[in-house]
């Protein structure tokens, strides 16, 4: 027997104290009071009577004493929390992993738990107050991270307030990350043990590392779960016609998941106005994509919703919803220094979002060099500034010498577009390889730029950045060729327009929750408010002009920072689930990890805890009761 709690020596001080006070309060004789009798004689029986049971009223009074002390002992006893040898050596040190991802917010669970993750913190509970006296427990939230919710305990009070920390999230759980987590907090560890407790949608316990191995660490499963219909959004983008901002198209994809066939209903909303609904039947399995070109009416943002119709189920609502933003239309402000190009000045028509201001090669000399900053874009034709502009710039048949960011070299003859970057966002949707050129110049780009076309003399199409801003480098004078009578024309000056103002073709109009978002953002804040779905609000830093975040949420964000001129600007942005694998919810009947199987969890039984001060407190009050009932009875007194 171990004490656990206060030393034997100090035990037996208290006792030994306790125990002086209360024989002392008994060896005092009560103070009888002088009463004068007239008839002593009457008396002489009754006093004869008392005198043959004094010895039995002296066993009486010692009797109570001995109670007294014995529920006295009892309680110091409990002080010193008495523990088996052997309990304190075995006892369990385990690292309870609840899963919190997508899937586990599926509804296929019996009242009161309305998700399954509310079976699963049912379940983690049952552990806690399963729990031995020197066990201990550690439990953390598993789903794109690993978050510990509280430190290693055996105190169950605590660990049942970590386990309502659990919050649901719309993201894949990092199942590799959370097992080297859990053995990184078992090193060491005496019985150490792995719980898991999930639905089992958490793929192969392998990463970037390898396969993690969990050694000598007994690991344990906890399923949860036990439907298997769903319907899901696995897929949806929506961009703006590049020459027609007004007008959209969306690609969205529905993913039957289940092993029945769904009758759903899909409501495409934007800007709260429904725009499109229909009625759709998907086979078990059957992933169904949709199309819808040519959309206007919503100017900001685009949600699709479905539902399931008639009998059909649909367990998971966490990926019935997909959000998505379209790119602002706002009007960019293009500065043209040109001697005259009507084939430039037309194209730049097509795009009623562009506030174009002509000016000649003169006019940008005496005023307009100055003013740079008050553009978006500049763009050269066929001349060279002496100075770079403050802005973003496009150079048009550029010449040797003055400040053109790319060297040009000697004029090469017949040049063609023998070479395309063709994932490059200035050149998407455009048609290059047959342009004819009759003559042009050799550009020679810098370490870090891009050569985004090129003939077998070298490039003649760059894009780069220079001091923050960006640029785009045609080595020919486009009327020496064929390219403004192809559609192609208008598609590479507006791209490279977009691409300088964010609005290029690769816009982003959603991210992927579980992912680490980079937010473009402006001012040189070191950190910005960010709004999520729901109106709460959090501080996250800015890393090199992009807030950096963890989301873990589906649905639209606000981001609130300050320009340099002190103004607030609101930047926003939308997240979605979007994984099939995680939108499979039929639940894992077991879980295989470095080819071992998990076992199953043993040896905890709610309500019997091995701490035996629990049951000498009992003792005190069964013994409390005894005392009180045979005072109360003249037994004891």
């Amino acid at each position: 027997m171990i004490f656990s709690g206060l030393p034997l020596a100090q035990l037996l001080a208290i006792f030994g104290v306790a125990a002086l006070a209360v024989t002392t309060l008994y060896i005092l004789k009560l103070r009888r009071r002088t009463v004068s009798i007239p008839f002593i004689k009457l008396w002489e029986k009754v006093v004869k009577d008392k005198e043959a049971t004094s010895l039995f009223s002296k066993l009486k009074r010692l009797l109570s004493l001995l109670l007294q002390l014995a529920l006295l002992a009892l309680l110091v006893i409990a002080l010193g929390d008495p523990r088996a040898a052997a309990s304190i050596i075995k006892g369990r040190t385990l690292v309870v992993l609840v899963d919190a991802s997508a899937s586990m917010q599926a509804t296929d669970v019996s009242a009161p738990a309305k998700t399954r993750l509310d079976a699963a913190k049912d379940e983690v509970k049952k552990v806690v107050r399963g729990m031995g006296g020197s066990d201990r427990m550690l439990v953390a939230q598993m789903d794109s991270s690993i978050t510990a919710l509280g430190p290693m305990s055996g105190d169950t009070s605590e660990l049942e307030r970590a386990v309502e920390k659990v919050t649901p999230t719309e993201a894949r759980a990092d199942f590799p990350r959370a097992l080297r987590f859990a053995i990184d907090a078992l090193r060491n560890a005496d019985n150490p043990e792995i719980v898991v407790v999930s639905d089992g949608s958490l793929g192969p316990a392998e990463d970037a590392q390898g396969v993690v191995h969990t050694g000598d660490i007994k690991l344990t499963y906890v399923p949860i779960g036990q439907a298997k219909r769903n319907v899901a959004i696995t897929q949806f983008s929506v961009r703006r016609y590049p020459l027609d901002k007004n007008r959209y198209e969306v690609m969205l994809e529905v993913t039957n998941t289940g092993p029945e066939q769904e009758d759903i209903e899909l409501g495409l909303y934007g800007d709260g106005a429904l725009v499109d609904l229909s009625k759709l039947r998907l086979r078990p399995g059957e992933r169904l994509p949709r199309f819808y070109p040519n959309l206007s009416g919503a100017s900001r943002s685009l949600e699709a919703k479905l539902q399931p119709l008639k009998d059909s189920r649909d367990e998971l609502p966490a990926d019935n919803r997909a959000f998505a933003l379209l790119p602002e239309r706002r009007r960019a402000k293009v500065l043209v220094v040109t001697g005259g190009n009507t084939y430039l000045e037309a194209a730049l028509l097509l795009d009623e979002y562009l506030d174009v201001t002509l000016g000649s090669p003169r006019d940008y000399v005496d005023k307009l060099a100055a003013q740079t900053q008050k553009y978006d874009v500049v763009i050269f034709d066929g001349v060279t500034p002496a100075q770079p502009p403050r802005a973003h710039a496009i150079y048009l048949d550029p010449r040797p010498g003055g400040a053109v960011p790319v060297k040009v070299e000697a004029e090469i003859k017949a040049p063609g577009f023998d070479k395309i970057e063709r994932k490059h966002p200035i050149v998407r949707w455009t048609a290059l390889d047959d342009v004819n050129v009759a003559a042009g110049r050799k550009l020679v780009p810098e370490a870090g730029d891009k050569a985004v076309g090129a003939s077998q003399e070298g490039a003649i199409l760059v894009a780069g950045t220079r001091g923050g801003f960006k640029f785009m480098a045609l080595g020919f004078d486009v009327r020496r060729s064929d390219l403004p009578l192809r559609v192609a024309w208008p598609l590479l000056l507006l791209n490279s327009i977009n691409w300088f103002t964010d609005e290029d073709a690769q816009y982003l109009s959603s991210f992927r929750t579980g992912d680490v978002w980079r937010v473009p953002v402006g001012g040189q804040a070191s950190q910005v408010k960010l709004e999520k779905p729901g109106g709460a609000s959090e501080l996250v830093p800015v890393h090199e002009g992009r807030a950096v975040y963890l989301g873990q949420r589906s649905g639209f964000y606000k981001l609130e920072t300050q320009t340099p001129g002190g103004e607030p600007q609101t930047v926003q942005f939308a997240a979605n689930l979007l994984d099939e694998a995680e939108s499979a919810i039929g639940p894992s009947p077991e879980l295989v990890v470095d080819g071992k199987k998990a076992g199953t969890l043993q040896g905890f039984q709610i309500g019997v805890r091995r701490e035996i001060w629990i049951y000498l407190l009992l003792a005190a009050a069964i013994l409390t009761a005894i005392e009180w009932a045979t005072y109360h009875r003249r037994v004891t007194v």
